[in-house]
């Protein structure tokens, strides 16, 4: 059902393996928390790139990283902020639910090193659910100080894995401001029904609808992402100038990717003393026949 996985010193312990069973599985390195890997019936649903590094130092290139609680270059420390390149705790070792699902909850909590950077106490719990069809995300971050509000961002980095991502539709973004970080942050309209990537595209739309789906992914698949309490939605490709640029991203791999990232990173949020903020996703694979429209928030 569930596993850490096995090897000798830091790496004994430093994944942490979801397994439904029928081939489906998820795999969270305890580095950034960051989701590796997820398979439904046995085919890969994220991307990571072949260059990826797992020293325990830099952020994962691929998967989900967990962007907090910065998004974007930051002053203070790396680009993105701590989260995604701390080491999370296992709050609650994965457990099999009464319906066949199987959750598990990490956790981070300030410490000497991301009080370096960011001097606010915080506490945020992640709890995963591995569903037959589905990932469930469920975020809290709380603010235990007595008198300091705190403002931050908070992006799930998903990378996901496409044949081909010229090929690749998005819903649910048509009429929406976003900020063009591609042209030195302009502000523009869509305009398109669905949103096509054929060039460098990083992309910050703004007040965005709960539910994206995209078309094209894994086996020409249909994915879906209902998202709660994250206004922005963020679209990124490097394409093939950028991609030669990123060191741990091969050459190639951009046609491979596409990432559609669910965040609160155009404004912040704001969480004033003793309060907490709650923010979930979804992601969904729509098999054809599926007649339904929402997915039910798991509570």
């Amino acid at each position: 059902m569930a596993t850490t996985g096995g090897g000798g010193g830091a790496a004994a312990t430093s994944v942490v393996v979801l397994d439904r069973g029928n081939n489906t599985t998820c795999t969270i390195n305890l580095h950034g928390a960051t989701v590796v890997s997820w398979r439904v019936n046995n085919q890969e649903q994220l991307f990571v790139s072949k260059l990826a590094s797992f020293d325990g130092k830099k952020a994962i290139r691929g998967g989900i990283p967990f962007v907090f609680p910065q998004f974007g270059p930051w002053s203070f420390g790396a680009q993105h902020g701590f989260a995604r390149i701390t080491r999370w705790n296992l709050e609650r070792p994965p457990e099999r639910l009464h319906n066949g699902d199987v959750e598990a909850i990490f956790s981070l909590m300030d410490n000497e090193f991301t009080r370096s950077m960011w001097n606010y106490q915080f506490r945020i719990t992640y709890r995963l659910i591995l569903r037959e069809k589905e990932l469930h995300f469920h975020i809290g971050v709380y603010n235990p100080s007595k008198e300091l509000t705190m403002t931050f961002n908070l992006l799930l980095h998903t990378y996901l894995k496409v044949p081909d991502v010229r090929r690749c539709q998005i819903t649910g973004l048509h009429g929406c401001t976003f900020m063009d970080k591609t042209r030195n942050d302009a502000m523009y309209q869509e305009g398109r029904e669905v949103v096509t990537v054929n060039e460098w595209t990083d992309r910050i739309y703004q007040h965005t609808p709960q539910e994206h789906i995209i078309t094209n992914v894994v086996s020409g698949r249909k994915m879906r992402i209902h998202k709660y309490n994250f206004p922005d939605t963020v679209i990124w490709n490097p394409w093939i100038d950028k991609a030669r640029e990123i060191g741990d991203f091969g050459d190639d791999e951009f046609p491979n990717m596409l990432c559609v990232e669910a965040g609160h990173v155009s404004s912040p949020v704001i969480l004033l003393p003793g309060t907490a903020f709650e923010a979930s996703q979804i992601l969904q694979i729509i098999i054809e026949g599926n007649v339904s429209r929402k997915t039910k928030r798991n509570r």
